[in-house]
């Protein structure tokens, strides 16, 4: 049956960033339809009023023009009509972002939720869209690239698809250009690699075979077969640029060239490494959020937030499991993985918001805290993502331990998979509730697990992360910052502790600007604030080379005179330094106790 929604979105004008899309309704509300395009996209938690990118509107029946006014925000009433109705209207695009839509004269990319106006009270109707490329010599080259089901179309080209419902079609991002195209298959689905952009000489038969480790460890872990039919990734490469957004069947993703494996590279450099994370969260969250996801969010309401205190399990535990595929799947060694897991620790340890903020209560504030970072962000709160990530690695160090090994994290993912998620998108969209995460984890391991949940979730409380990480043989390091690159890492000469600024930096010109300054640290006390800009130190001028001259000299107790502008005032103050705390942390193995090396063994390698 030819669905009565069809849509038309051409990227007609690239010189002007602006997508022309006609809307077709065929069986419009008797009393007049109303149309609504979401304020957010799945998986990126911030409303970003998609709505203020449409140009011009304007529909029409079968007798010609049709009234048709906005009600609110992102609601758009059409008058009662005669017969089917169309809808036209224009779309600017211009965020590079992996979140909304993007044309120019070099490539396109959009989501369903940035172009596709929903038709309320039939948005759980089949539609279909046409995808139309610009005209003129200089797109003939162009392709399509998109997990959304071909139904005219042929691969890669421009034409008709199709999808189930409203929802299905703005989960499945579409590029366009000349992109380069790498194919494999995991576990025998079909897998497609799209990069767009300016590519420098990569070896694209290493990045798919190490995409395809990734895939198959995954599809692996939550059983066979894959949730999908076929899986299409998306990289836009650029000089500068790294995120990515997950979609039921694909994502969109983000790197600098640099990130990618050349021609004639051996080795795993670390920009690779962090580009095949970033890979690898994403492609987890095929079944951790796009399918086992909150009760909250299902169906998402894109009208507004939803809330949930879970995204500690839905974003932080698929961080924890992004960089353990790397180790499980044999594309690094633990001693990698360990430096990895190390610079995770690190940044939270030098978050003074993890004393403020539990991660469920991070979780529910992601609207208005994460994605809105300021000045004070690292003093009141911490990330649901890397604090997340951590508790995972509690929590399934001590389920591993108080079960001698006979259940892990692992389990409770499988189970929720089975329960939650393997039939989400086969008639049973059912949501975990809030309670039940823990619920299931509890009847997995037959474990008390109320203690843990309260104290890594709904506390502030430090993580007993050493002491965790020593039942599966690994030393902690706690040791002071050797520079402003230092990320963490085990170190055989750690130098001793010194003073430390208690804020971060950035240069200014050739001037410090303070752009963080940490809660109960030497610059607050001093009354120091985020924006002022460092003049001079003991009356030298200053530069973050004699700023960190300074502080390697001095000892706690010292005093700095220190000159800054706030604003265009000149303040005097005398900053007195103190002890830097050790919140760099390094990891190592250790080897001397057979059973917890099996122990580590069985963790590292699923």
């Amino acid at each position: 049956m030819k669905p009565t929604i069809h849509y038309r979105i051409s990227a007609a004008h690239p010189e002007a960033h602006l997508f022309d899309i006609r809307l077709h309704i065929e069986h419009p509300a008797a009393e007049g339809q109303r149309l609504s395009l979401p304020v957010w996209i799945p998986g990126s938690y911030l409303v970003r009023e998609f709505a203020k990118h449409i140009v011009s509107i304007s529909a029409e029946d079968e007798r010609g023009a049709l009234a048709i006014s906005k009600t609110d925000k992102n609601h758009w009433q059409l008058a009662p009509a005669q017969g089917a109705v169309t809808v036209r209207y224009t779309v600017y695009g211009f965020d590079l972002s992996v979140r909304t839509a993007y044309l120019d004269t070099t490539r396109a990319f959009f989501n369903g939720s940035s172009v596709f106006l929903g038709v309320d009270g039939q948005l759980d109707q089949p539609v279909e869209v046409d995808i139309v490329a610009p005209s003129g010599k200089a797109y003939r080259e162009w392709r399509v690239a998109t997990s959304l089901p071909a139904h005219k179309a042929k691969p890669y080209a421009f034409g008709s698809y199709r999808a189930a419902d409203y929802d299905e079609l703005i989960d499945h991002p579409v590029e366009m250009g000349d992109f380069t195209l790498i194919q494999f298959k995991a576990c025998g689905v079909p897998h497609d690699f799209v990069l767009s952009g300016r590519l420098p000489k990569i070896d694209s038969k290493r990045l798919a075979r190490d995409c395809k480790k990734i895939c198959e460890h995954q599809i692996r872990m939550f059983g066979e077969p894959a949730p999908f039919e076929r899986y299409v990734f998306m990289t836009f490469v650029s000089g500068d640029g790294y995120g990515g957004l997950e979609h039921r069947a694909s994502t969109a993703l983000m790197c600098k060239r640099e990130d990618l494996p050349k021609d004639g590279e051996t080795g795993m450099k670390s920009s690779y490494r962090q580009y095949l994370g970033l890979v690898s969260h994403e492609y987890f969250h095929s079944w951790n959020v796009k399918r086992i996801k909150p009760a909250a969010y299902a169906p998402y309401p894109a009208d507004g937030e939803a809330y949930s205190r879970l995204l500690w399990a839905f974003e932080g535990l698929t961080s924890y499991y992004d960089d353990l595929t790397l180790v499980r799947a044999g594309l690094i060694d633990a001693d990698s993985y360990l430096e990895l897991l190390s610079h995770t620790i690190t940044g939270v340890l030098r978050t003074p918001g993890r004393l403020v903020q539990n991660i469920a209560d991070s979780s529910f504030d992601t609207w208005i805290k994460f994605y809105r970072q300021d000045e004070n962000s690292p003093n009141s709160g911490i990330s649901y993502y890397t604090k997340g990530a951590l508790a995972g690695l509690c929590l399934d160090l001590h389920i591993r331990q108080a079960t001698q090994g006979k259940h892990s994290l692992d389990d409770v993912m499988l189970a929720l998979w089975e329960r939650y998620g393997r039939d989400f998108y086969a008639g049973k969209p059912v949501g975990v509730p809030e309670e039940a995460w823990e619920q299931v984890a509890e009847e997995v391991t037959g474990l008390k697990l109320q203690a843990q949940f309260d104290h890594f979730l709904r506390s502030t409380e430090e993580l007993p992360l050493a002491e965790m990480l020593a039942s599966v043989g690994i030393q902690w390091q706690a040791r002071s910052q050797t520079g402003a690159n230092d990320k963490g890492g085990w170190l055989d000469k750690a130098k001793p502790n010194g003073v430390w600024l208690g804020a971060r930096t950035a240069s200014d010109g050739a001037l410090v600007k303070l752009t963080h300054v940490l809660s109960d640290g030497p610059a607050e006390h001093a009354g120091l604030s985020a924006g002022d800009v460092l003049v001079a130190i003991d009356g030298l001028k200053a530069t973050a080379g004699n700023l960190d001259a300074a502080l390697a000299a001095a000892k706690p107790g010292d005093k700095l005179d220190v000159l800054a502008f706030r604003r265009d005032e000149l303040m005097n103050v005398k900053l007195k330094l103190e002890a830097e705390p050790s919140q760099t942390v390094g990891l190592r193995r250790d080897d001397s106790d057979p059973a917890k090396l099996a122990a580590r063994e069985a963790w590292l390698h699923g």
